[in-house]
């Protein structure tokens, strides 16, 4: 039985919770559990989930209980989604995981190493 996917976000992270609260917006029939992991460390221990990790990628334990990270976690946020149900749906559909990675990895790393210097993600 499929379960409620769990997101695991950096809360901290301005340019993060503003597309995460825009996310949280519209998820209107409550399908997904959010976590911010800069408030609950104990959800991210719970599912063997390193902090490190969390901060160095976008993680959705999807209802299926598997995890998805980068753009595929993003593709299980939007699937979720009324507004953002086709987007997912075209990415897998048309296969661009591999393409959207190109430009996601990037600003991961970027984005780690900037919010890591600021608060140490050890």
């Amino acid at each position: 039985m499929a379960q409620k996917p769990i997101v695991f976000y950096d809360g901290g992270c301005p340019l993060c919770q503003r597309e995460i609260a825009h996310y949280q917006r519209v998820d209107y029939g409550g399908r997904i559990h959010w976590v911010d992991i800069t408030r609950d460390t104990g959800a991210l221990a719970a599912h063997g989930l390193a902090f490190s990790d969390a901060m160095a990628r976008l993680h959705v334990l999807d209802g299926e209980g598997v995890w998805q990270t980068g753009v595929r976690a993003f593709v299980a946020i939007w699937t979720e989604l009324p507004r953002y149900r086709w987007l997912g749906r075209g990415v897998q559909k048309l296969k661009l995981f591999s393409l959207l990675e190109l430009v996601y990895t990037p600003f991961a790393r970027w984005r780690y190493g900037r919010r890591c210097a600021e608060h140490p993600c050890q």
